[in-house]
């Protein structure tokens, strides 16, 4: 699968996902600095799933109607990141289909799935 790490992004995740064989592009690596909507525009462009720790692309979705291929929001506090790339990793391999469309949230035990606006 193809995925757009955002800056918020625990770079841990995008080394578990790219080990995993999923093409991973990082916002730190190519476009550090940019604002939300750029980010999420390019995600779209790029035909790939958002990962962030940023609840602002929850607004940008829902409120302001951005298009988007999909976003996968994290929310783990510091205590809870031991092995946070390898939870997200086996998640994606059970519930890879329900991605594209989706604004998903993924806590240490719950996971909340809600389809995008058309």
């Amino acid at each position: 699968m193809r995925f757009l790490a955002d800056e918020s992004c625990d770079f841990a995740v995008v080394r578990c996902l790219r080990q995993a064989g999923h093409d991973v592009s990082s916002i730190v690596e190519s476009y550090s600095g940019s604002e939300d909507e750029f980010v999420i525009k390019l995600a779209k462009k790029e035909k790939r799933i958002l990962l962030t720790e940023d609840k602002d692309f929850g607004h940008l979705v829902f409120v302001r109607n951005i298009p988007s291929t999909g976003v996968i929001l994290l929310r783990f506090s510091p205590e809870e990141r031991d092995n946070i790339g390898r939870k997200i990793v086996d998640f994606i391999k059970l519930e890879g289909k329900k991605l594209k469309g989706s604004f998903i949230v993924i806590q240490p035990n719950s996971v909340r799935i809600r389809r995008l606006p058309t």
